[in-house]
């Protein structure tokens, strides 16, 4: 046993060492710890802050970043209605085909289409961004060690200027959490990028909370299913538990009857 208590705080001193070794690469700061709406047992996605962060998306991030695994019907589960998002659907187009003579064409997007990508490949991403090539965003916020709490920082980490004595690269922008503090992407949010429908207030910290909450949920749809599964499966097991344990002192008090009896 304590053979598996050692192996067991063992893999914890890894996990942590190499976790702060990542933060350390490249002299960046450890993000701040922001407390999300979906965090812990009972956390849900804020549908509100969902729309918004899709309105920053759509306005902001498209025309660079790709979303790959979601599709346009997608929306429906963060409050959109289904003409709603068949309107959506319809300002972009896909490729479809081929037709009956063979040849691929365009046709205004549906709610089953999956969200179409800004370039037409990869190396014309490239040639888009000075070289650099712009990632699909439908799992960022579980692609980084600290998740929304990075994204949210890198949003809101770009500086006019690096510190003095920081020699910055051609072509690259000073970011206080980005690794090396050197980022090809510029800064992609400013105070009223977003004029948001439901009129709140749009800030450079809003913007960026919203859409780091858009892109946590296309990262994992399916996370409050997932927690009411859980929810549902922990109670089982505690009723399961209560019985158990039930039927074992009834069944142990019949066997010590017996054998006084006996």
């Amino acid at each position: 046993m304590l053979k598996y208590v050692i192996s067991f705080f063992a893999s914890i001193t890894l996990v942590f060492f190499i976790t702060n070794k990542l933060y350390a690469a490249g002299d960046a700061p450890k993000p701040p710890n922001i407390d999300w709406h979906q965090e812990g047992i009972f956390g849900t996605y804020d549908k509100a802050a969902l729309i918004r962060g899709f309105q920053v998306f759509q306005e902001v991030c498209a025309s660079c970043h790709s979303l790959n695994f979601i599709a346009f019907r997608n929306l429906l589960e963060i409050g959109f209605s289904p003409e709603e998002v068949k309107l959506i659907a319809a300002e972009y187009e896909v490729e479809d085909g081929p037709d009956d003579e063979g040849e691929m064409f365009m046709r205004s997007a549906r709610p089953s289409d999956y969200w179409p990508a800004p370039f037409a490949n990869d190396k014309a991403a490239r040639a888009a961004n000075g070289g650099a090539m712009p990632p699909d965003l439908s799992l960022i916020t579980k692609s980084k060690v600290a998740g929304s709490d990075y994204l949210y920082a890198l949003l809101t980490g770009y500086r006019d200027e690096p510190p003095e004595g920081f020699e910055l690269s051609d072509g690259m922008y000073y970011n206080d959490y980005y690794p090396g503090h050197q980022i090809a992407m510029p800064q992609p949010i400013y105070e009223e990028s977003v004029e948001y429908i439901d009129g709140t207030e749009a800030t450079i910290e809003q913007l960026s909370k919203d859409v780091t909450q858009f892109l946590a949920w296309t990262a994992e749809p399916k996370l409050e299913e997932r927690k009411r599964t859980g929810l549902k499966v922990l109670i089982f097991l505690a009723i399961f538990a209560a019985l158990a344990f039930v039927i074992y002192k009834r069944t142990w008090k019949r066997l010590k009857i017996k054998d006084t009896e006996e």
